[in-house]
C-alpha cells in the first residue's frame, strides 16, 4: 500500500526529473539562488551565487601532491550569527562546499540529515538536507578526513538554524526549538526511509569532540529547499522511535501512481 506515502513523496517519486527551485534569500551584499535537481539515482543541490562585491580571501594555486600540507589553522565550525546566520554568507558557503565535494566524491562521502524537535513531535524526523566531506587525505584542507558525525557537528548551529527558521519553523522555530536533535541516514535514501527500510541514526557529540585536524572546509551543508505546497504544507518526514526505528512496518510504493 503506498496511502501512508505523503502527497509530496508520492509526487516525487512519480515525477523524479522534476526540477525544484527556490529563492533562499536577498541578502544586502549577495543574492542566493539554490536549485534542487532529482535524478534516478544522485540528488544534487546547487547554490548559484552573485557577490555584490568579491572579497579577498584564499586564492588559488599552491596545490598539488608537491605542495606543502597546509597548517591546521582553519575554523572547525561554520559560524552564524542569529538570523541571519540561517540564510546568508555561511549557508551559501556551505552549500556551495556540498556541491563541489558531491561531485568530487560521491555518494560514499555524503549523508542525508534529518532533524527532530522532541518539544513538537518526538516521533516526527523532517528530511532538512544533506552534508558531504572531502575523503581523500591528498585534498584535504586539514590534517584529517572527516567523519560523517564531524560534519553534522561542526555545521549543527546552521543546519538547525536553517530548518528552524526558513525551512519549517511551524513544526521546528519558535517554542519548539529548544531541544532539536540531528539524524543520520545513508545517502540518497529518501525512498528507503520513506518505506521504513532504513534507521536513523542520532548524530551525539559536541564541538569537543572534532579531531585536532579537523578543518570546516572540507565539508559542506546542501539545504533541503521546499516549493509549491511544500511551503505551507511541508516537505519529507518520517516517523520513528527514540531509537530513530520504524513505528511501523516495510511497505512497498506503487511507482505507477
Amino acid at each position: 500500500s503506498n496511502q501512508s506515502l505523503h502527497p509530496t513523496m508520492r509526487r516525487r517519486f512519480c515525477h523524479p526529473l522534476t526540477i525544484l527551485a527556490g529563492l533562499v534569500a536577498a541578502l544586502s551584499t549577495s543574492e542566493a539562488f539554490v536549485a534542487q535537481r532529482w535524478s534516478s539515482e544522485v540528488f544534487v543541490t546547487k547554490l548559484y551565487a552573485k557577490k555584490a562585491k568579491r572579497s579577498s580571501g584564499t586564492g588559488g594555486g599552491g596545490g598539488g601532491f608537491g605542495a606543502p600540507k597546509k597548517a591546521s589553522t582553519k575554523s572547525k565550525v561554520r559560524s552564524v550569527s542569529g538570523f541571519t546566520g540561517s540564510g546568508t554568507k555561511p549557508l551559501r558557503v556551505a552549500a556551495n562546499t556540498y556541491d563541489k565535494l558531491r561531485t568530487a566524491y560521491g555518494k560514499d562521502a555524503c549523508r542525508d540529515i534529518y532533524a527532530r524537535s522532541p518539544a513538537n513531535d518526538p516521533e516526527l524526523f523532517w528530511f532538512v538536507g544533506k552534508v558531504a566531506w572531502c575523503n581523500k587525505e591528498e585534498d584535504l584542507e586539514g590534517a584529517s578526513i572527516p567523519t560523517p558525525e564531524e560534519a553534522v557537528i561542526s555545521q549543527r548551529r546552521l543546519i538547525l538554524e536553517y530548518s528552524k527558521r526558513q525551512l519549517r519553523p511551524t513544526n521546528l522555530g519558535g517554542p519548539f526549538s529548544e531541544g532539536l536533535d540531528v539524524w543520520l541516514a545513508p545517502a540518497d535514501s529518501e525512498m528507503d526511509v520513506v518505506q521504513n527500510k532504513i534507521s536513523l541514526q542520532k548524530v551525539k557529540g559536541s564541538l569537543k569532540d572534532l579531531s585536532e585536524g579537523f578543518a570546516v572546509a572540507d565539508v559542506g551543508y546542501g539545504p533541503e529547499i521546499y516549493v509549491g505546497e511544500e511551503i505551507s504544507k511541508g516537505g519529507l518526514r518520517v516517523v520513528r522511535d527514540e531509537n530513530g526505528d520504524p513505528v511501523k512496518g516495510v511497505f512497498e510504493v506503487n511507482e505507477s501512481l
